[in-house]
């Protein structure tokens, strides 16, 4: 953990996915001053269409962003986080203002596993080191 997953509705170079999947680590990491080693993004361009932002008129595209991450920090520190995340989506992708939500599921650190670590995630904690 953890696992953020970011739902678009157009195509992107290889170049810019990967460069994307980078920042979002480096941002996320930063942040929660978490593990980067623990970090997973997914990006999935489901096309034109697939995703829309409903309200009072037509509805608009959209874009989401699924963060599943170990419980525990405090909202100033979730609001910094997708602060930081919506404004590097909306620069490397071109998203316009207002297109991209933010949700986020808290979970326990023994409900991911890391096989590449050999381990559950810790709980998180406030010691947990910065980069």
């Amino acid at each position: 953990m953890p696992y953020l997953q970011l739902e678009v509705i157009r195509n992107y170079p290889y170049a810019t996915k990967k460069l994307l999947a980078k920042r979002i680590g480096e941002v996320y990491s930063k942040v929660m001053k978490a593990d980067q080693n623990c970090i997973t993004v997914s990006i999935r361009e489901l096309g034109e269409g697939a995703i829309w932002r409903c309200g009072d008129g037509e509805p608009m595209p959209a874009a989401i962003m699924m963060c599943d991450i170990r419980k525990g920090r405090d909202a100033h520190v979730r609001t910094e986080l997708f602060r930081a995340l919506i404004d590097m989506c909306n620069e490397v992708l071109g998203l316009e203002t207002g297109q991209l939500n933010i949700e986020f599921t808290q979970h326990n650190g023994d409900e991911m596993y890391h096989q590449r670590l050999g381990s559950f995630s810790a709980e998180w904690n406030e010691d947990e080191g910065s980069l």
